[in-house]
């Protein structure tokens, strides 16, 4: 950024979420390390999933449906974005339980309308917020697959996805894994018409399935840092003899061209003293830091779920009068589309809650407490039984 004028690949990372400070001259976030990403185990993996997308696709649409093999590679943001038309369908089912990262599909609007169309046996069917629905749909039975092949490995039990969420959005404002991320890439002929299934799946998620698959290479050191046989070999070195140094003896002349330890006088080095300071760092510091393996120990992290600070206690009297929406849930139910459009009156729903159960009390849609419902007059209410503890608050937003 310069002058006040923002380029157009910050102004694209902005829209994705991107933080602008972060981003170098191509547009991709700098400093943070690349993902070691399996590939070629996601590959064939990729390839398990295809005939179970392909028959969820004809269920759905009812039409002839086949799919290419699929390939998977490593890919950047401006490597994806290359890929993809103007406008997409993005659908974000970022991962819940087990693993935790990003989890994206992206499909081109043609796609997404083709689909649209064949489930609601109608022409052109617009892109609305049913529409969105039939392709959350859609895409989160292909996610139940992809979670029922990882469970059989044993390693990734009880994973999770957040529910899909479609929006159709220019691409510069998809919100693309940072860094280096794995990209699905599922050919597929619908109707006689060719498309594309993306999928991008963030690099830690990514090599930690690429790992309970069997494969999964193993993660570079960051940043440089050294391991435990680097510091030995270190202290090897630090601990050789001053000789090893041009492969010459103590006042003798060296046979690799190097300098006679003889012509420095051992008091010192012009006129230093040995004991003394070279540079300002005094040379016992210089012995102890190559000859001595350093005093390494953990950092102690402060209890993140202790009270509120006086400070923080006195500033809540600022917000005492600002409404919140209170919400009382009496439970949830999952139903595929095609049930959902034969509801009529009458119409009975069973929810996820037992007769009896408490009820959910939520304080801007975040779960704060459990009630019993009960009747004021001639108005419901709820009496609260039970208020959930911080812990159980952060575990209910998960």
């Amino acid at each position: 950024m310069s002058d006040g004028v923002i380029s157009q690949d910050e102004i694209d990372a902005l829209l994705s979420g991107v933080p602008v400070d972060g981003l170098n001259a191509s547009g991709q976030v700098s400093g943070a390390p690349s993902a070691n990403i399996d590939a070629a185990t996601l590959t064939k993996f990729a390839g398990e999933l295809k005939d179970p997308l392909v028959e969820n696709l004809k269920q759905m649409t009812g039409v002839e449906v086949s799919a290419g093999e699929p390939a998977v590679e490593a890919a950047t943001r401006d490597q994806f974005l290359a890929k993809l038309p103007e406008m997409v369908i993005a659908t974000t089912a970022d991962f819940s339980n087990g693993l935790k990262g990003d989890h994206l599909y992206v499909i081109s609007t043609e796609c997404a309308q083709k689909l649209v169309s064949l489930v609601n046996k109608e022409e052109n069917a617009a892109l609305d917020d049913m529409a969105m629905s039939v392709i959350n749909e859609t895409l989160s039975t292909h996610t139940n697959d992809e979670i029922t092949a990882l469970d059989k490995t044993g390693k990734l039990a009880g994973l999770a996805c957040n529910p899909a969420e479609s929006i159709s959005v220019p691409k510069a404002m998809v919100r693309i894994p940072q860094n280096t991320f794995a990209l699905f890439t599922f050919p597929l002929t619908i109707d006689g018409q060719a498309y594309t299934l993306w999928e991008a799946i963030g690099g830690d998620p990514a090599q930690s399935i690429a790992v309970a698959l069997g494969g999964g290479a193993a993660a570079a050191p960051a940043g440089g840092s050294l391991n435990a046989a680097d510091m030995a070999s270190l202290g090897g070195m630090a601990g050789a003899p001053m000789g090893g140094m041009g492969a010459a003896p103590m006042g003798g002349m060296p046979t690799g061209g190097g300098m006679p330890m003889g012509g420095m006088p051992m008091g010192g080095m012009g006129g230093m003293p040995m004991g003394g300071a070279m540079g300002g760092m005094p040379m016992g510091g210089m012995g102890a830091m190559m000859g001595q393996t350093p005093n390494v120990q953990s950092l102690q992290y402060p209890n993140l779920m202790g009270g509120a600070s006086p400070t923080d206690q006195g500033n809540i009297g600022l917000l005492m009068d600002v409404f919140m929406e209170m919400t009382v849930e009496l439970g949830r139910t999952k139903k595929p589309i095609k049930e959902i459009l034969g509801f009529g009156e009458g119409t009975i729903i069973e929810l996820d809650k037992l007769a009896g159960e408490p009820v959910d009390i939520l304080v801007n849609h975040k779960p704060i407490a459990k009630g019993e419902v009960v009747v004021i007059d001639e108005n419901f209410g709820v009496r609260i039984t039970e208020i959930l503890s911080p812990q159980e608050r952060v575990s209910e937003l998960r």
